[in-house]
Formats: structure tokens, C-alpha cells, sequence
């Protein structure tokens, strides 16, 4: 491979060959903020963990989701498969009313696990000019959360572990333009609601709703210097939960990344640093008694270490993400900690 020959010849001059480097994706996962809030995704991943606005606490996409140079979208024919793992924890203030599943609970505790396995495939033939690709990814997901449930004589200390499988994430849509070192995506990621969920029970490895969340975003990826950036967004769309009749507002997401690829060994470090930012955009919507209305918002940024080893035509990406949540209003404030693999032949 000509990255990796160059490479041998001058370490100190990075050869990179975008084509073998970015024609995998990561998702959302949330994901699965939901999981997946993405996922995945991001995603992707799906856990019902409670936030003042939204209902469980977050929806579908997670910030880390599509952020990085492995997360855009492959621009040459062939398959990817990628797994996810997402560990999240975070808590809510006793001053914070969160609807979860038909209740309603104040100092709201989560830890949530995820693991996500998927795959995509690319077609040679373009379309619209674009390689055009599909898939699906499927978590499974850990939930444990202790809240205090508000009933009409005070509280009730109350706690639920869960396990199962969560939302599956449907990519029937993945568009790519490459230009040069530059490159254009479209995605339309749908979440639907394979998890398991039960009204009235704090932990829920599903949603119970229906998400679709439109994103595009560019890529620049420098194959002489090895500097990558990314920036990918769009806005989550979400449908009413049949069981609870609480329809979750509409969230915008942006995340953002820089990254230095460096030799090291037979492949090339990948050293960098991401933010993402995440707001809903419209109020939720309930015809019970439920709170409503409340919009929540998130934003933060943190380190990005990964690695990259290419062997001819195939590519092999691991990649670690902590994402602390900065800046937090009517949610759970807490850390997302992402680990991708990415395989792409």
C-alpha cells in the first residue's frame, strides 16, 4: 500500500490515502441516547435514562455518534463492520421533574451500557453522483436507574435494572461526494422501536417510539499532512409513544472534530479532540398529565485517541472518545465514554 511504503521510507513525511482510510462509517450511535441519542449511530445505541425534557431523558441520537473520520460515510464500493460499545452515567438534581414511562421522578440516577454491532454495504453504481450506501445496526443494552418517583403524598425512593435488546438503527440512505481532500454526506438514520419497554418501569432498554433523523455534514482529510476534520448535523424527528401518548420534541445535533494522524508501528495514530452540541427545538407533547414543554440542551468536548492499520484494500480502525456533558440545561448531566472498531473490506 503506498501509506504504508512511504511511510518506511521517511517517517517523518505521512502519506495518506483518504480512500482506504474513510470508506467505513461508524455511526449513532446514540446510538442510542438511545441507545442511542445515534446511534447509533449511533447512535448507535438505545437506554431510557431521564432528562427533564424529552421523554426518558434523551432520545435517540447521542452526542460521538457521527463525529469523527471513521463515522463519515464510505465513498468506495464494499462492506464495513463495525461494533460499538457506549458507557454513559450521569444524574439529575431533586429540583429536576423527568417523565419516564407514564411517571413522573426527581433526582434521577442512570448508568447505561451499550453494545452495538453492525454492518454496511456500498455500491459500485453511484447515485446522484454519490456512492451510495446501507445497513442496519443492532445494540444491546444495561440499564440501571434509581429515582425518587413523585406521587401526590411526596415522594417514593424507587430502582430498575434492565438487559435486552434496544431500537434498532435502519441506514437505507447513506450518500457520499468526494471532491479532492474533501468530502460531502447525507445520511438518513432511522430508529425503530425493537427494544423492549414497559410503561411505568424506570429502566428501559427501548423507547417505544419511532425516530428519523436527516444529517448531513463535510469531511476534509489532508493525504499529505494527515489532518482530518469533520463536522456532521441534523435534527431527530420523533413519534408518539402509543403506550404513554407523549410525543418527544424535534432535537437539533452538531458534532464536530479535528484529528492529527501520526506513524506508529505498521499503521498511524490518530490524536484529536471532539465537541458536539445538542439542542431540542420544539416542545414535547403530552395529553396526559405529564410535564411538558420543557426543552433541554447539551453541549461539551473532549480527547479522541484512535488507531489506523491498513493492509492493501483492507482497513482495520479502532478509535476512544470521552465526551464529558459541560454544558447542560433540563437533562441529566454525566460522561459518555464511546469505543469503535471499524473493519472495512
Amino acid at each position: 500500500m503506498k501509506l504504508v511504503e512511504r511511510q518506511r521510507q521517511n517517517c517523518n513525511e505521512i502519506e495518506l490515502k483518504p480512500d482506504s482510510i474513510t470508506r467505513h462509517v461508524g455511526i449513532l450511535a446514540n446510538g442510542v441516547h438511545a441507545v442511542v441519542r445515534g446511534l447509533l449511530l449511533l447512535s448507535g445505541i438505545t437506554f431510557s435514562h431521564g432528562i427533564l425534557a424529552t421523554e426518558g431523558g434523551a432520545g435517540h441520537y447521542l452526542p460521538g455518534s457521527i463525529a469523527t473520520l471513521m463515522d463519515i460515510a464510505p465513498d468506495q464500493s464494499g462492506w464495513v463492520i463495525e461494533s460499538m460499545y457506549l458507557h454513559y452515567e450521569g444524574d439529575a438534581s431533586s429540583s429536576k421533574k423527568i417523565p419516564i414511562a407514564g411517571a413522573v421522578t426527581t433526582s434521577l440516577n442512570v448508568k447505561t451500557d451499550a453494545l452495538t454491532v453492525g454492518t454496511l454495504y456500498s455500491f459500485e453504481q453511484p447515485v446522484f453522483g454519490a456512492t451510495y450506501t446501507a445497513g442496519a445496526f443492532l445494540p444491546y443494552v444495561w440499564v440501571d436507574v434509581g429515582a425518587e418517583l413523585v406521587i401526590p403524598l411526596g415522594t417514593l425512593s424507587a430502582h430498575d435494572s434492565e438487559s435486552g435488546i434496544g431500537d434498532l438503527i435502519l441506514f437505507p440512505v447513506m450518500l457520499a461526494w468526494k471532491s479532492g481532500n474533501w468530502q460531502y454526506d447525507a445520511f438518513l438514520p432511522i430508529y425503530a422501536p425493537t427494544g423492549d419497554y414497559k410503561e411505568g418501569r424506570l429502566a428501559n432498554p427501548g423507547l417505544n417510539y419511532w425516530s428519523f433523523d436527516p444529517t448531513v455534514g463535510f469531511s476534509y482529510s489532508n493525504d499529505k499532512t494527515g489532518f482530518n476534520a469533520a463536522l456532521h448535523g441534523g435534527i431527530t424527528f420523533n413519534t408518539e409513544n402509543s403506550d404513554t401518548d407523549y410525543r418527544s420534541g424535534s432535537v437539533f445535533h452538531l458534532d464536530g472534530s479535528i484529528q492529527q494522524l501520526l506513524p506508529l508501528g505498521p499503521g498511524f495514530l490518530s490524536v484529536g479532540a471532539e465537541v458536539f452540541y445538542l439542542d431540542q427545538v420544539s416542545d414535547d407533547d403530552s395529553d396526559s398529565d405529564l410535564p411538558g414543554g420543557f426543552r433541554g440542551r447539551t453541549a461539551g468536548v473532549g480527547p479522541v485517541l484512535g488507531y489506523i492499520l491498513p493492509e492493501g484494500d483492507e482497513t482495520l480502525v479502532a478509535e476512544l472518545r470521552w465526551l464529558p456533558e459541560l454544558d447542560v440545561k433540563n437533562r441529566v448531566e454525566g460522561d459518555y465514554i464511546w469505543l469503535k472498531l471499524v473493519y472495512q473490506f
